[in-house]
């Protein structure tokens, strides 16, 4: 493996990275630094914790070497706040001997805050697509100088529907640049993307798309409703030496909070909750406390988890299972980063098992079963919630099988009942009584 030195990593950067502590290029540093060095457009596919984010940052910085003009020489786009800031705060360590200067920006802040904050000049801006588009519309930031446009999660930004916005920042973006385009994972609407995005493009590529990080061990345990999810959530974040700080996972911001609230009354330690509903400061300040040790437990649905860069992660806890089979992948990764090793138990019900296959079939490795702890009280399961299950499976079935027939599959259409075309009075039978009252027979 070669060295940051040996791979033509600046001065002012090398001296950054022995200051944080790296040592050593991760594989896909090592593949995608002297590509981007090379002004081709590059595709990079790596997993989530692998160091990407520096690997397209470092060689960038080289290019732009020293401050110069107003306008951006870079931008990157990222899909949420989260990761806006997060990728920030990576360049804040790196830039450290530099005199580059950098903006993050990104929604839930008044646009004219973040016009000031550029207004003196910058060289490298991080952004999400619609922030970057109120300044850009607003006139508070100018394209002409951009060398280098990076889209960075791009299987997410997909997910989010940002495509219709990346295709106006094309039209408006000097021709003549280079694209970088990274990402954990290549289906194949992020395939299509890099189609539209990229020309001639070097492909880096240091795991099969949608494979887990290796240092992952990865468990499920057959949990047959909610309430008996909740009693082993309790139980397992009661052991604070083995769970000693826990990303949970949750499908909905509903779920997010019964969980938290359930939590938040039996476990020890602070515990926090992040999804949508909470306003950014809070956000900022859950995932901040996290990150400083503050908050053992964090509770999280998965569009707010992007952008979550926290080392020593012990477990990560799916609730439930994700229906959009890369977000696992994207979840497990929270844990086992910068070569550490780390522990994802999905909890799943009868009805979630579909997914667990289908996951499996993804990245091309196996979920070991565990079994319930004996200590975990088990909730029998409603009729209600019984009924719902097996709709679910019925449902996965027909998805499987077009021509399976379930017990839930639509009953034909009964045929309308026939009326007649016209009204005989004589088919009638009428009881008339007379007007004082009388109601004999006449």
């Amino acid at each position: 493996m070669k060295s940051f030195q040996e791979l033509g990593v600046s001065k002012s950067i090398l001296k950054a990275l022995d200051e944080i502590g790296f040592e050593q290029p991760t594989p896909i540093q090592e593949k995608a630094i002297p590509a981007v060095k090379s002004g081709q457009d590059v595709l990079g596919i790596a997993q989530t914790g692998t160091g990407k984010t520096a690997a397209y940052l470092m060689p960038i910085f080289g290019k732009l070497v020293k401050a110069e003009g107003v306008d951006p020489r870079a931008i990157v786009l990222v899909p949420t706040r989260e990761l806006s800031m997060q990728v920030g705060e990576d360049i804040e360590e790196l830039l450290t001997y530099s005199n580059l200067r950098y903006a993050s920006v990104f929604g839930g802040v008044g646009w004219t805050k973040h016009a000031e904050l550029i207004e003196p000049g910058i060289d490298v801006l991080v952004a999400t697509p619609g922030r970057l588009w109120d300044l850009y519309r607003a006139g508070a930031v100018s394209f002409k100088k951009v060398k280098t446009l990076v889209i960075d999660e791009a299987d997410r930004m997909l997910d989010m529907g940002f495509m219709p916005q990346i295709r106006k920042f094309l039209e408006v973006l000097p021709v003549k640049r280079q694209n970088l385009l990274f990402s954990a994972t290549f289906p194949e609407k992020v395939e299509e993307l890099s189609h539209e995005f990229l020309d001639f493009p070097l492909r880096v590529e240091v795991a099969p798309s949608a494979t887990p990080a290796e240092k992952v061990s990865q468990y499920y345990v057959a949990v047959q409703n909610y309430r008996t999810k909740l009693n082993l959530v309790s139980h397992l974040l009661k052991d604070e030496e083995t769970f000693k700080r826990v990303l949970v996972f949750c499908k909905t911001k509903e779920v997010a909070e019964g969980v938290f609230k359930v939590i938040k009354r039996k476990s020890e330690g602070e515990v926090k909750v992040l999804h949508s509903n909470k306003g950014q400061s809070s956000r900022i300040n859950a995932i901040n406390a996290f990150k400083n040790g503050e908050v053992r437990i964090l509770i999280s649905t998965d569009v707010s988890a992007r952008g979550i860069d926290v080392s020593q992660i012990s477990h990560v806890i799916n609730f439930d299972m994700p229906q959009d089979y890369e977000d696992y992948v994207h979840r497990i990764g929270r844990t086992a980063r910068a070569n550490e090793k780390g522990t994802s138990i999905s909890f799943i019900a009868e009805d979630e098992l579909f997914h667990k296959d289908r996951i499996q079939e993804l990245m091309r490795a196996d979920i070991e079963e565990m079994p319930m702890p004996s200590e975990v009280e088990i909730i029998p399961i409603s009729k209600k919630e019984k009924l719902a299950q097996l709709r679910e499976i019925d449902k996965q079935k027909r998805e499987n099988d077009p021509d399976f027939k379930g017990a839930f599959h639509e009953k034909k259409k009964r045929e309308p009942r026939k009326h007649p075309t016209s009204f005989n009075p004589k088919s009638m039978k009428l009881r008339k009584g007379r007007k004082d009252g009388n109601n004999k027979k006449r």
